[in-house]
């Protein structure tokens, strides 16, 4: 568990870089997260064609490099233990998988997809491109970072490329939001450095990024977990939020 002077070194990092959430979002969360048993499985996509037409209900995409502890983060957020299969063998999800939040009719529909990068097949790339693409539901796209590992050239590739359609849309679209995974896994000393190098790494290769949200789903308490269900809620036009967007020094 972080120790009391971790948390307080990450928050004054972070402080002026990071999503501040107002009452209203947290409020509104605290609405649609707060019964577990209403988040449900809908359906699983393996394809263009065989992608859900839902009740027309904001949506979230996931995403990251594969065992970047995207199904451990998303149980966390939902509130269940094992709604999303995990696994330490990377490329588990094939699909892309759609899930209400929020008792019936729901809310909201988060959407899990495949992890992308070495272990990722060509046709799951295919297919999340196709969603963010054509899906006028969408309305954010989160990429997860492992916190000790940070950026690659595919992870850098994947903002880029958002980036590009955010802009080409005006933000009107979709917007791009990253979440650091596993702050666990770092050394006390380690913390500083790494999430201020993060930062920087996503804000050069998307500059309309907004500030990431860290998070360890493996603590007790979850560490950052609720200011994800406060972006989710944000995004989907359910709660206000105040962006501060990060500007490297």
């Amino acid at each position: 568990m972080l120790a009391l002077h971790e948390r307080r070194a990450i928050m004054g990092l972070l402080r002026g870089t990071t999503t501040r959430l107002v009452s209203s979002s947290s409020s509104a969360a605290n609405k649609v997260f707060s019964d577990s048993k209403s988040a449900e499985f809908l359906a699983a996509a393996g394809s263009p064609s065989s992608i859900p037409k839902l009740n027309g209900l904001p949506e979230v995409i996931v995403t990251g490099r594969a065992n970047v502890g995207k199904s451990t983060l998303l149980n966390a957020v939902l509130g269940r233990r094992n709604l999303l299969h995990t696994s330490k063998k990377p490329g588990r999800t094939q699909t892309l998988n759609f899930y209400r939040v929020g008792p019936p009719p729901g809310q909201l529909i988060l959407v899990d997809a495949p992890g992308y990068g070495s272990r990722g097949r060509p046709e799951w790339g295919e297919l999340f491109d196709y969603y963010v693409q054509n899906r006028a539901e969408l309305k954010r796209v989160y990429i997860l970072f492992h916190a000790k590992h940070g950026l690659n050239d595919v992870d850098r590739m994947m903002l880029s490329s958002l980036d590009e359609q955010c802009q080409a849309s005006g933000g009107l679209k979709f917007t791009v939001q990253g979440i650091v995974t596993k702050l666990d896994t770092l050394r006390d000393s380690e913390i500083t450095k790494a999430i201020k190098t993060i930062q920087k790494d996503i804000f050069e290769a998307a500059p309309t990024c907004l500030p990431p949200v860290i998070t360890s789903a493996l603590e007790h308490p979850h560490y950052g977990v609720d200011q994800v269900r406060q972006s989710i809620i944000e995004a989907c036009g359910l709660g206000k939020a105040e962006l501060k967007v990060f500007r490297p020094p």
